[in-house]
């Protein structure tokens, strides 16, 4: 198999709930794969690109992999795996260091020595002088190179990665693959019946999802890739989101529990409204769990055709002041059963996207924080870009102040200004004396 990129591959592989997908996120500093207690919640190979000290290479993130397991999805998750170590410069062997070693770690140590790949085990969860003096005992596993971590905390990355990436060429020596197309991965949220389904179906123009007047049709997310001027974009239909108390079912519960997936996964959201019916509590709470979990947002007022309100001006403040949190969202009217204005949600999905995936860099930052009249006597000393989607700053402060919430929502509101951050959550730290606060 070819590999594709000409970028080294790195693989992290592991049994579940070792703390792989949380590994993953903290050397690509972004949200890619979903991390929960849950075990298996990655199935499929996940991919980002990441760098090291100049040095670049591919990242993959496998599913949990139990060898020899009977069951259809941990089988194919391993068949998924091994696809991955045909590509891998290097195998990350992810374990878990607060508990004993299993059969199934021993079990897939063995096959990954046998793979004919570079591999290193990371001893995770490894946050305490206490627990490091325990790495020793994963000496039993046949790999030599181990590396006691905390993915969480980011403990000992730093030297794990200076091991990894050692012998990778320099960024200056790697020839450079073609940029891939721009991919958008959209999930579109909202309560039951407020047209979701039908509004996937006239963004793909076919009947992909089932429609229906009863609230609630789909609970499995229905998704459908479509390409429109030169970007992919995949739109997931998830299940309407009730509020917890109202799902008895436990089909809808685990829907409702996979939406919120979704939702954690998309780079943009949808957010669904009903302009029949307008703001309701539940729209609050759902548009809550995407501006939580940091993702673009665009707001969609569907059946504004039959709506006995014809003033976009003042059902837009409505919508302002039931959703103030969101005030950074773009509105769009439409109507998803007659089309109308369904084609506009196309460049809006794609300049949140760009908005929420904008780097600044740390010069150009500290210019703009000389403009600025910050009436505090908190002494702001730098700033600087941590991560994207969402655009995640820190401020470091001079003295042992802390910044008060108003500073902090003006410096926000400015920094969304001045670098057209619109559409996106913008995330601000701040640390002072080398302690970082939230």
């Amino acid at each position: 198999m070819q590999p594709r990129t000409t970028l080294p591959v790195v693989v992290i592989a592991g049994r579940p709930n070792v703390g792989k997908s949380t590994l993953f996120n903290a050397i690509l500093r972004d949200r890619r794969s979903i991390v929960g207690d849950e075990p298996g919640i990655t199935r499929d190979r996940i991919r980002g690109q990441a760098e090291h000290h100049g040095r670049k290479f591919e990242l993959i993130d496998t599913g949990g992999i139990i060898p020899n397991e009977e069951e259809l999805i941990p089988s194919e998750i391993f068949r998924q795996a091994r696809v991955a170590f045909e590509e891998a410069a290097h195998i990350i062997f992810v374990i878990d260091g607060r508990t004993e070693i299993t059969s199934a770690d021993r079990e897939l140590a063995q096959h990954l020595r046998k793979a004919g790949r570079p591999v290193t085990l990371a001893v995770n969860k490894i946050d305490a002088d206490v627990r490091s003096g325990l790495v020793h005992e994963f000496y039993s596993l046949r790999i030599p190179e181990i590396y006691p971590i905390s993915a969480e905390h980011r403990l000992g990355l730093e030297e794990l990665l200076d091991h990894v990436a050692e012998s990778f060429p320099p960024e200056a020596d790697v020839e450079q693959a073609p940029e891939p197309p721009k991919r958008i991965k959209v999930a579109i949220i909202g309560r039951p019946n407020v047209g979701k389904s039908t509004l996937l179906n006239a963004l793909v123009g076919a009947d992909r999802s089932i429609v229906s007047p009863i609230a609630g049709t789909t609970r499995d997310a229905v998704d459908e890739t479509v390409e429109h001027d030169g970007i992919t974009y995949t739109f997931v239909d998830t299940a309407g989101i009730r509020r917890k108390g109202k799902t008895k079912l436990m089909a809808e519960k685990l829907s409702v529990v996979m939406a919120r997936r979704h939702i954690r996964m998309a780079n943009v959201v949808l957010f669904i409204l009903d302009a029949s019916e307008g703001v309701v509590g539940l729209d609050a709470t759902i548009a809550g769990y995407a501006f939580e979990d940091g993702c673009a947002i665009v707001l969609c007022v569907n059946k504004w055709d039959i709506t006995s309100e014809k003033n976009r001006k003042t059902f837009t403040q409505a919508v302002r002041d039931e959703l103030k949190f969101l005030e950074f969202a773009p509105v769009i009217y439409l109507s998803a059963k007659t089309g109308h204005g369904v084609k506009a949600i196309f460049a809006k999905v794609s300049e949140a996207y760009d908005a929420a995936s904008k780097r600044v860099g740390t010069g150009e930052l500290n210019r703009f924080m000389e403009t600025l009249n910050l009436e505090t006597d908190v002494r702001l000393k730098y700033i600087t870009q941590a991560s994207i989607r969402p655009p995640t700053f820190v401020a470091f402060l001079g003295g042992r102040g802390k910044m008060h919430f108003s500073t902090e929502r003006f410096l926000v509101n400015r920094l969304r200004k001045q670098f057209g951050f619109q559409s996106t959550p913008v995330v601000l730290k701040t640390r002072a004396a080398g302690k970082e606060r939230d």
